[in-house]
C-alpha cells in the first residue's frame, strides 16, 4: 500500500470500518430536489466517485431519482448507517443544512453540503467544530470556482498578468425566483435572500482569486414586503418576505484590495459585469461565478481594447467537481479545495453585511481560510490530480 493510500485508509477506517483502497469513494445523496440532477450527472464525470444511494423526506421523490440514475432509494437513517457510504452529499434546503450535516458527521461520515454551509454563524461554527472533533472531512458548495472560466482567471492572476490586485467589483442582480422556480418560498424566508442564496458564488470566487477577507460594511433593505408566485404549481400564492432582498457591501481583503458587492432580488434589469478584478498592471473580467465556463476578458495597461483569453482549464465539468476533489483528497492525503473552512469564512462575511447594516459599524471578520490551491493545467477528463 502506498503512503497516499495509507492516508486514505486512515481517513476511511473510522469506528472499525475497513478501508478499501482499490474501489471508488462511495457517495449517498440526501435531498432529491431541484439541484440534485446536476450532482447525479456531474459526479459521474469522475471515475473516483460512485453515487450508490439517495434519500429524501418525500420517499416518492427519492424513488424517482433512484430509478432515473440507477441507485438505491432509502431513508436518511438507512443511508447514514450504511457502512459502504464514505461521503454524504447534503442537498437539503438551507434551513436543514446544519441538522443534516451534524447528524451525518456524528455518524462518522465525511460531508459535502450545498451552499450555504448554514444559515447563521453559530450553526456554521458548530458544523466545523463537529467535523474536526470526529476527524471527518467537511466540504461545501459552490464548486463553480473549479470550472475552466474562473480557474483561467486564477492562472492569469497567479502569473502576474494584471499585477497586484487592488480592487474588485461583483454584481448579482435579478428580480427573484417566484416567476420560474416551482418552490420559491424558502428564498424569502430566514436562510434565504440574495446574499445567502447567491453570495456564496461571488464571495467564493473572490476569495479564490484574491484571498480571504478581513473587514466589511454593508447596507440592506426589503423593497417588496410581499411576493406573488407566478410559476407552477403554486401560481398566485403570496410570500411574506422575511429577509433583506437587496444587500450592498464593501470588502476589505487581507492583502489590501478593496471590493464592492451587490446582491439583489429587487432589480428588474441591469447592465453590469458579474465580477471584475482591477490590478496594478491591468483589469480582468471574470465570467458568471454560477457557471463553470464563460468568456474571460483581459485588458492590460497600454492595451486599447479588451481581449478574450482562451480557457486554460476544462469547462466540461459541473456540480460535483467539489465532491470529486474531496474524494481525491481522501485518496491522496491532500486538502480538498471546496473546504468547510472556506465555506464558514464565506458565511461569516455574508452575515457581517446585515450586522453592519443593523449596527451602522464596520465588522471585523474573525474567521479566515487558506486560498484554495489552483487546479493543475492539462488534467485529463474525469481526473483532478496528475
Amino acid at each position: 500500500m502506498t503512503s497516499c493510500h495509507t492516508a486514505w485508509a486512515a481517513c476511511l477506517n473510522r469506528g472499525g470500518k475497513q478501508a478499501v483502497t482499490d474501489r471508488k469513494v462511495k457517495l449517498g445523496i440526501i435531498g432529491c430536489g431541484n439541484i440534485s440532477p446536476q450532482y447525479f450527472k456531474g459526479c459521474r464525470i469522475f471515475d473516483i466517485v460512485d453515487i450508490v444511494a439517495c434519500a429524501d423526506l418525500d420517499m416518492s421523490r427519492a424513488q424517482a431519482k433512484a430509478a432515473e440514475y440507477g441507485v438505491r432509494a432509502c431513508t436518511d437513517e438507512e443511508l447514514l448507517v450504511d457502512q459502504d457510504i464514505d461521503i454524504v452529499v447534503n442537498l437539503t434546503q438551507p434551513k436543514a443544512h446544519c441538522q443534516v450535516n451534524l447528524t451525518a458527521i456524528n455518524a462518522g461520515k465525511h460531508v459535502y453540503c450545498e451552499k450555504p454551509l448554514a444559515i447563521n454563524r453559530e450553526d456554521g461554527r458548530a458544523t466545523v467544530a463537529a467535523a474536526r472533533a470526529q476527524g471527518v472531512r467537511l466540504g461545501c458548495a459552490p464548486d463553480t470556482f473549479l470550472g475552466g472560466g474562473i480557474q483561467t482567471c486564477r492562472k492569469l492572476i497567479d502569473d502576474g498578468l494584471i499585477g497586484e490586485p487592488v480592487a474588485a467589483v461583483a454584481f448579482m442582480t435579478n428580480h427573484g425566483h417566484e416567476s420560474w422556480h416551482p418552490d420559491p418560498e424558502f428564498y424569502y424566508q430566514v436562510g434565504g435572500g440574495p446574499m445567502l442564496d447567491m453570495g456564496p458564488y461571488y464571495l467564493t470566487a473572490l476569495i479564490n482569486l484574491i484571498g480571504p477577507i478581513k473587514r466589511v460594511c454593508g447596507s440592506t433593505r426589503i423593497t417588496f414586503p410581499e411576493r406573488i408566485i407566478t410559476s407552477q404549481p403554486k401560481n398566485g400564492k403570496r410570500i411574506a418576505v422575511e429577509v433583506p432582498t437587496h444587500v450592498a457591501g464593501v470588502l476589505d481583503f487581507a492583502n489590501g484590495a478593496v471590493g464592492t458587492i451587490i446582491t439583489t432580488f429587487d432589480v428588474w434589469a441591469a447592465n453590469l459585469p458579474r465580477i471584475e478584478i482591477y490590478g496594478s498592471e491591468g483589469s480582468l473580467s471574470v465570467p458568471d461565478p454560477n457557471r463553470f465556463d464563460g468568456t474571460v476578458m483581459l485588458r492590460r495597461a497600454g492595451d486599447n481594447e479588451w481581449k478574450a483569453v482562451p480557457h486554460t482549464h476544462s469547462t466540461d465539468v459541473g456540480r460535483g467537481i467539489g465532491v470529486a476533489d474531496m474524494a481525491y483528497g481522501l485518496v491522496y492525503g491532500r486538502p480538498h479545495r471546496a473546504s468547510g473552512d472556506l465555506a464558514y469564512h464565506v458565511l461569516d462575511v455574508m452575515c457581517a453585511f446585515e450586522e453592519s447594516s443593523r449596527t451602522g459599524k464596520h465588522i471585523e471578520i474573525t474567521t479566515t481560510c487558506a486560498r484554495p490551491a489552483a487546479l493543475p493545467v492539462g488534467l485529463r477528463p474525469g481526473e483532478l490530480d496528475r
